[in-house]
């Protein structure tokens, strides 16, 4: 058989979940896909799929078999014919999204919006977490993250910067004081997001850097459900500039500590494959890095 059809195959079965799925994505009876599936088996000489009633994951041997599937479906991608790569498909079809909550209601809408308008032919489906993800365990196209601890053995694109602020509101800085210092921060409640950070803020002010140490009652792995609690009055919390400085401007929010600026985090796109990619992720590739292109410019 194809070798080259049983690796699209076998990388569909794994991107869809089901047999069936990728039978229908290909247009192909299951009969012929679970022929392909099992002559893939008998060349690698190992079980490459765990089944079960609910859904199908990768075996240790089969994670190994979909990324050299997909190196060699690049190289296949490499050596098609001119007038097909010269050929401007139009994107269409799913891309599966896993991001935290503040960046699937604040980042995301202002590129994802804009981008269905353009192209009504594709589907995204977006899935809320602030967990490493194993995006083909997960059948996960595209990871949003905020951090400045990313793996160095995942496939990622930098998109930008998350500036962070410190807030609270003027009746919590009224009752429990206004810090001057970030070593004043030790006195407060200090609402702090448990993914990153943890009780160690960093700040810098004219090239200098301050490491402050911080407690409070509250904790949250959602910058969201902090921002919440800051906006009740519990305590001082750090959080992302686009997503407090209306509520800074309103008056509802305090910038506290406004002469230091906190550490900012980076924001990158991550994915399985450079080269093995939809038409339809590659261009949502390409409103994303546009779009923090845009905002990075205007900060400068």
């Amino acid at each position: 058989m194809d070798r080259i059809t049983a690796a699209q195959v076998f990388v569909r079965i794994v991107e869809q979940g089901s047999m069936v799925g990728a039978a229908q994505s290909l247009d192909m009876s299951r009969s012929m896909v679970t022929r392909y599936l099992s002559e893939m088996e008998a060349w690698a000489n190992a079980q490459l799929l765990h089944r079960s009633t609910r859904k199908l994951s990768l075996t240790a041997a089969g994670e190994k078999v979909f990324e050299n599937c997909l190196s060699l479906l690049d190289l296949a991608q490499e050596v098609s014919i001119p007038s097909q790569q010269d050929r401007v498909a139009e994107p269409e079809g799913s891309i599966r999204i896993s991001c935290s909550q503040f960046a699937a209601t604040v980042l995301l809408p202002k590129v994802i919006d804009p981008f269905l308008d353009q192209f009504p032919k594709v589907h995204i489906d977006v899935h809320i977490s602030n967990q490493v993800t194993d995006l083909v365990e997960d059948r996960i196209d595209l990871a949003i993250r905020i951090t400045n601890d990313l793996d160095p053995n995942i496939i990622a694109r930098s998109l930008g910067r998350c500036r962070s602020v410190l807030c609270a509101t003027d009746e919590y800085l009224k009752r429990f004081g206004y810090p001057v210092y970030p070593d004043d921060l030790a006195k407060h409640n200090c609402l702090i997001y448990s993914n990153f950070g943890k009780s160690l803020w960093h700040f810098s002010k004219q090239n200098q850097e301050f490491v402050t140490s911080v407690s409070g009652n509250f904790s949250a792995n959602e910058s969201m459900l902090l921002l919440q609690a800051t906006l009740k009055g519990r305590g001082i919390s750090l959080q992302p500039e686009s997503a407090v400085e209306q509520l800074i401007s309103n008056k509802k929010l305090v910038h506290v500590l406004p002469n230091y600026e906190p550490a900012s985090l980076g924001i990158y796109a991550i994915y399985r494959s450079r080269k093995h990619q939809s038409v339809a992720i590659r261009k949502l590739l390409d409103s994303l890095i546009s779009h923090f292109d845009r905002i990075d410019q205007g900060n400068k």
